[in-house]
């Protein structure tokens, strides 16, 4: 069974080159290895943009045919959205319930968003409490793994930190000091020890190579000790750790190589900024866009010698272009050998050459939307029976499930 791997995108409409080199080409790589859960992030859309609804509908649509277009496979991905099932807000209202209120306030993107988005409102309960929904999107599918760039490791630590606490509110029943001592009882007297001299280790110290052996020791119990179940396991890895049962799975974060391609004034890529390229635009507006890039302001004249590092293209070029074309560039920059839309020429090429398999591949569902649609029916299908099975333990343990 694969290890299950989850990320989502909040639907801003189409796709620019920035969102497709800085994420969904991993997606793409990653649907071939892991069990992969990818979601439109509608109501994290609404923490910033609450006040959009007359176009979210098309946004969604919109960026599920670019994640199509680029490669993403129905039948590899799970592939739905955020809103779709009810089970994310029910997760993110209990662990609300006992997650700190400083633990969100110390997320670094929280001051950053509210810093860099002045002219929206953001003083809302729902915009603080985005990253605990992030961790309920997460949490909720037991994933193992979230891509992410190093911007929002701290988004899945803080995940962790959350799985961590619930587990050691609610991962203990009544009996929980019974269950451990019936299962050390199953241990050779030496294993037993040697498992207690971890666990107050790890404790003490925090030790990772305590946890690990004491780990080890577990696993080999469960592969030669007669009589040994799958709780068994649960209950000492929690005895180990100073938690309780694992209901909620701590993820990890899967640091992917990132590659960030600018805008086309050499700032961040934003439909806003106005200096984006959209995945599926238009081949004579692609090439018009990047005609008008600027270049190296200290290069006037066409005779003026130029330094690539000062010029927006080039940062295109190191995404685009191959080595001999990168050397033929600093070459004939530094010595006014070529002229500016000479040098541009070949990022044009390379981008049309990658666009055109996305706008083939795109044109079925934008003929037909009822195709798209199907794919996040069923996408959502097979989300909601993950879903509702985490839900289902989730409310056990918390004294929930009574009728």
């Amino acid at each position: 069974m694969r290890a299950r791997v989850l990320s989502g995108m909040r639907p801003t409409g189409a796709l620019h080159l920035g969102h497709y080199h800085g994420a969904l080409k991993n997606w793409v790589r990653l649907q071939a290895e892991y069990d992969s859960f990818f979601f439109v992030a509608d109501w994290h859309a609404l923490t910033t943009h609450y006040e959009e609804r007359d176009v979210m509908e098309r946004f969604v649509y919109d960026m599920v045919i670019d994640w199509i277009a680029a490669g993403l496979d129905p039948q590899q991905s799970t592939i739905f959205i955020q809103s779709r099932l009810p089970e994310h807000a029910e997760l993110f209202t209990l662990l609300a319930m006992g997650t700190p209120l400083g633990w969100l306030e110390r997320v670094p993107t929280y001051k950053d968003q509210m810093e860099k988005l002045k002219d929206r409102d953001l003083a809302t309960y729902g915009f603080l409490g985005y990253p605990l929904l992030q961790a309920a999107d997460i949490l909720i599918y037991r994933a193992a793994f979230v891509p992410v760039g190093e911007d929002q490791a701290s988004h899945v630590e803080l995940t962790r930190e959350v799985a961590r606490r619930f587990n050691h509110l609610y991962g203990r029943p009544v009996d929980f000091a019974a269950r451990v001592a019936a299962s050390i009882a199953k241990l050779p007297k030496d294993d037993a020890r040697y498992l207690e001299k971890q666990r107050k280790a790890f404790g003490e110290t925090g030790a990772a190579e305590a946890l690990a052996k004491g780990e080890n020791l577990i696993a080999k119990a469960a592969r030669e000790v007669a009589g040994w179940t799958a709780d068994d396991t649960e209950w000492l890895l929690g005895h180990l750790r100073g938690s309780g049962r694992s209901i909620l799975v701590e993820p990890q974060a899967l640091h992917t190589e990132v590659t960030k391609l600018p805008g086309l004034d050499g700032t961040k890529m934003s439909k806003s900024y106005g200096n984006a390229i959209a995945m599926r635009e238009e081949p004579a507006q692609v090439e018009a866009k990047l005609r008008k890039m600027p270049t190296d302001p200290q290069r006037v004249r066409r005779t003026d010698p130029g330094n690539p590092e000062r010029c927006p293209v080039w940062q295109f070029h190191k995404v685009y272009s191959d080595d001999s074309t990168r050397d033929w560039v600093v070459k004939g920059c530094t010595t006014a050998g070529i002229g500016c839309l000479e040098c541009k020429q070949p990022v044009i090429d390379a981008i049309l050459r990658q666009q055109a398999p996305w706008r083939e591949r795109a044109e079925p569902y934008l003929t037909d939307p009822k195709k798209v649609k199907a794919i996040v029916d069923e996408g959502t299908d097979r989300a909601r029976s993950v879903a509702q099975n985490t839900m289902q333990d989730v409310r056990a343990a918390m004294g929930l499930r009574y009728r």
